[in-house]
């Protein structure tokens, strides 16, 4: 999403008047939105269907309070690539978009009903099974999305809020950090499956602990959405490599932006 300012006073009521309009749950218990249909993002399909839209999570007045948003500046003897879109440390967001726009990975493999690409695929698979050993069940809810899913998905989006509501809900087609194949939506099949209530299931809690052993880190966290761009997801993870997520977990930085030293 290109531009976009999000201010902490004035967006909330656009966010609310969205999430009545398409009937998301929140804390109040509304209905769940659909999940992404992980036939939509298979690689093989010549032409993907359209997902169904789901807003992001509004945080309410029950929620935390904000974090302190001071972070320690990224070491200089550091320089991730974050341009390459086959980099492991690629920067998506809303001002960097993948280029080319339409890029997708090479060496996509299947991983829980989803695409991840095989590094993260093989890292996922190895948290999945250790949340296990420990009792934790964690499953998949989205990985690779392509340039054309993210396409149809936008473009729902737009035709039925209108575009400002849109860039709001779902990123633009080429600014989705889910078509690196590096992204991992999780859940439990529970109804706090792409809701804000999923950060009290034991899954979140033992992700939020445990992800960037296994080079996961959390990609949207609580409050830090004027960095990001995003409301707060408890259940977005992206994969940047074992060493780079030991790194950022070390640093204290809130976000990948704060992290790698980018404007928010």
């Amino acid at each position: 999403m290109m531009g976009l300012t999000i201010r902490k006073a004035g967006i909330y009521p656009l966010v609310g008047t969205l999430v009545l309009l398409c009937g998301c749950s929140t804390h109040s218990g509304s209905p769940t939105p659909a999940k992404t249909s992980s036939v939509a993002n298979t690689p093989s399909a010549s032409t993907p269907a359209k997902e169904t839209p789901t807003a992001e999570a509004t945080p309410t007045a029950e929620a935390e309070a904000a974090p302190s948003k001071a972070a320690p500046s990224p070491s200089t003897s550091r320089s991730p690539d974050l341009t390459s879109p086959d980099s492991l440390t690629a920067l998506v967001n809303k001002t960097h978009p993948l280029s080319p726009e339409t890029y997708a990975p090479v060496d996509l493999v299947p991983f829980g009903g989803v695409y991840l690409r095989q590094e993260a695929a093989q890292a996922a698979e190895e948290m999945f099974a250790a949340a296990s050993a420990e009792g934790i069940g964690i499953t998949t809810l989205s990985g690779y999305r392509s340039y054309e899913t993210q396409v149809g998905t936008y473009n729902s989006w737009v035709a039925t809020y209108g575009q400002e509501q849109a860039d709001v809900a779902s990123a633009r087609p080429g600014y989705s950090e889910h078509q690196t194949g590096l992204a991992l939506d999780i859940g439990t099949g529970g109804a706090c499956d792409l809701q804000v209530c999923f950060k009290d299931t034991d899954a979140a809690r033992w992700a939020a602990a445990h992800a960037h052993e296994y080079g996961f880190v959390l990609r949207y966290p609580w409050w830090q959405h004027e960095t990001t761009g995003y409301w707060y997801e408890s259940w977005h993870f992206r994969y940047v490599g074992r060493e780079e997520a030991a790194v950022f977990h070390r640093s204290g930085a809130p976000t990948l932006e704060d992290f790698w030293g980018v404007a928010p």
